[in-house]
């Protein structure tokens, strides 16, 4: 492999203490098949080049030892090609013996991904139960609020607390001829746990990955994040994730360690008429976008199919019809965080007027940080939107 490939990336020598040989290679290995974009034979590459600069490995276990524990414990699988051409699993009739199948990630490997990205961004946060976010109004939610008032006709009987409601039994009636009706019980408030529907865009137009600075990896592992928060922490929210260049699409959250970016521009607008058109779908109030891009927009689809392109400054046309989204945007209720990771004026500028347009948030800001300012805004947006 060239070495060009690695050029942009720095390892410095790594010491683990009380880990195994594998749990050693395995957290290395995770953050290489996250830059790699899910491609396992580079990442193996790395990791043997790491293994040779910093001896991560010996005779008692090596780096092939290491790829057949992977196997084992259920995080790659080994796809081999019969005479047919179909692909098989290891050890059926596609199994040439040679060990010259394809190898891949599972989806065991992929959860293991989501999962690390989380604790890697998020993980200062204190564990909360699920959905744990208020409104601030009281009803006939689900989240207790440790205050009580009397029962309403359809209030349900699990909210009704038995320990007050006797005590105002024995108040009103006396121990001795102890009776409980209706007007002694007493119902243990709730809050309504707001749901929140969420979607990212993320650029993955060629200006991600120009002048040697990576930055769809660090976009990724937000997205990663983020999708493992909302899915474990926060399981009545909704997340949609969808990527922009020339044209905007939808992926599968399983697909997001795979994201590469593209010989892109940047359709700014097709990722926000896309992300407004997800939203309209959900049945929730409470809608919003966020939109991490490095780059201006510089590309819109016609009515005809084909391209309007231009890359030299802020095309005027194309700015337009981006501010025109924002208002439609705004009109529907949906604020729009972007963060912005470049900072060159005059796109400081779009994105600031950008922003007005909206009356949304903008973030300019280099890549560390990008996922706690991210979680810190989706914190905000759904207080400030609920309440």
């Amino acid at each position: 492999m060239a070495m060009n490939k690695r050029k942009g990336f720095r390892f410095a020598p790594y010491e683990a203490a009380d880990q195994s040989p594998f749990d050693k290679l395995f957290d290395i290995f995770q953050e290489l098949i996250t830059h790699t974009s899910g491609d396992f034979d580079e990442a193996i590459d790395w990791l043997r080049e790491l293994d040779r600069e910093y001896e991560l490995t010996d005779d008692e276990y090596t780096i092939e030892d290491f790829v057949e524990d992977l196997k084992a414990k259920g995080y790659i699988r080994e796809e081999f090609e019969d005479g047919g051409g179909e692909m098989g699993e290891e050890g059926e009739d596609g199994d040439d013996g040679n060990g010259n199948g394809t190898i891949s990630i599972t989806a065991k490997m992929e959860r293991i991904i989501r999962q690390r990205a989380l604790d890697q961004i998020f993980g200062k946060l204190k564990r909360s139960g699920a959905g744990n976010h208020k409104t601030g109004k009281s009803g006939q939610g689900d989240e207790h609020t440790g205050d009580f008032r009397e029962y309403r006709y359809g209030d349900g009987l699990e909210h009704i607390s038995m320990t007050e409601s006797l005590k105002n039994a024995q108040v009103n009636h006396g121990i001795g001829s102890f009776s409980l009706t209706e007007e002694d019980l007493v119902v243990e408030d709730t809050q309504y746990k707001a749901q929140m529907s969420t979607v990212l865009m993320i650029d993955i137009s060629h200006s991600m990955i120009l002048y040697g600075e990576d930055r769809i990896t660090p976009a990724k592992k937000v997205a990663m994040a983020l999708a493992e928060l909302i899915t474990t922490r926060y399981p009545k929210d909704t997340l949609d994730i969808l990527v922009f260049g020339n044209d905007a699409w939808p992926i599968p959250i399983k697909d997001l360690p795979y994201l590469k970016v593209g010989p892109y521009h940047t359709n700014t607008v097709a990722g926000l008429k896309l992300a407004m058109d997800m939203l309209r779908r959900k049945r929730n109030t409470n809608k919003q976008i966020f939109m991490i891009t490095d780059g201006k927009p510089s590309c819109l689809r016609m009515p005809d199919g084909t391209y309007y392109k231009n890359s030299v400054g802020l095309d005027d046309f194309i700015v337009e019809k981006c501010y025109n989204m924002a208002r439609q945007a705004r009109k529907l209720h949906i604020p729009i965080t972007t963060f912005m990771i470049a900072q060159d004026p005059y796109l400081m500028q779009f994105i600031r007027q950008f922003t007005e347009a909206n009356k949304g948030k903008a973030f300019f800001t280099g890549l560390k940080g990008l996922g706690e300012m991210i979680f810190e805004d989706y914190e905000s947006n759904r207080r400030k939107r609920l309440r």
